[in-house]
């Protein structure tokens, strides 16, 4: 059984004979407007698979792209070939049963949680980094404004693979350790920062899981332009690394 609390885009690892994240190519990304990019996607999910309420599944609340993609490329063969039933969300566990919100019930064996995480930095003071809802303030997903010196890798969840961003974004943390390039002062930062999220909110559904969420090549793009960016007469260079 598939107990799901809402319907999802369920989305194909390959389509037309070529990985997902690179069926557009990279200027679509960057130049075309959002809502273009939710058509094309739409219409291609719709010739390559069909409805997902044709699988059983529910139908989704939100168009394309607004919430990061289930990407499966057997989760609707199984469905249609009837070796899993999807279900609502669960209401209550009765012992070796399940009861779910329709009023079914099901003898269960095994139960596989698949509820999302939390971000937390458990061995960082708060005054580091305090992280609610999900939320993290980072400068680019990476600096925090007022810890200059510290840097957190792969802390973005994107369209697209994480390794990439990664090494880009340790590129550009080694550039700032060899004041190669500079950051802008700690407010300016601080408005990006609200100005980014801002954004996210308006693109995606309202969920903790798109917190940290970034378009691949415009975030890689972003990357590439902050190594480009002069130290400012007068900028402190960052801390050297301390020996404990």
């Amino acid at each position: 059984f598939l107990s799901t609390r809402r319907g999802a885009h369920v989305i194909p690892k390959y389509m037309f004979g070529r990985a997902m994240d690179r069926v557009l190519p990279a200027w679509c990304w960057r130049y075309l407007p959002f809502k273009s990019l939710q058509s094309m996607f739409a219409i291609g999910l719709l010739l390559s698979r069909g409805r997902v309420v044709n699988y059983g599944l529910p139908k989704p609340t939100h168009r394309v792209l607004q919430e990061h993609p289930t990407v499966s490329a057997d989760l609707l063969n199984i469905l249609g070939h009837g070796d899993a039933v999807v279900k609502p969300t669960i209401q209550e566990l009765r012992g070796s049963k399940v009861l779910f919100v329709d009023g079914t019930e099901e003898e269960i064996d095994v139960i596989i949680y698949a509820t999302g995480y939390n971000i937390s930095f458990p061995f960082l003071d708060k005054e580091v980094l305090d992280v609610v809802d999900n939320k993290v303030s980072l400068y680019r997903n990476v600096i925090n404004p007022q810890r200059p010196g510290l840097y957190f890798i792969g802390l973005v969840q994107p369209w697209g693979a994480i390794m990439p961003l990664a090494e880009a974004q340790s590129e550009w943390a080694a550039d700032l350790i060899e004041g190669k390039c500079g950051l802008p002062d700690p407010a300016e930062m601080q408005r990006e920062i609200e100005r980014e999220r801002e954004s996210m909110s308006r693109r995606y559904t309202q969920s903790s899981r798109h917190t940290i969420q970034v378009d691949f090549f415009p975030y890689l793009d972003q990357l590439h332009r902050e190594r480009r960016r002069r130290p400012t007469a007068g900028q402190p260079s960052q801390p050297a690394l301390a020996r404990a």
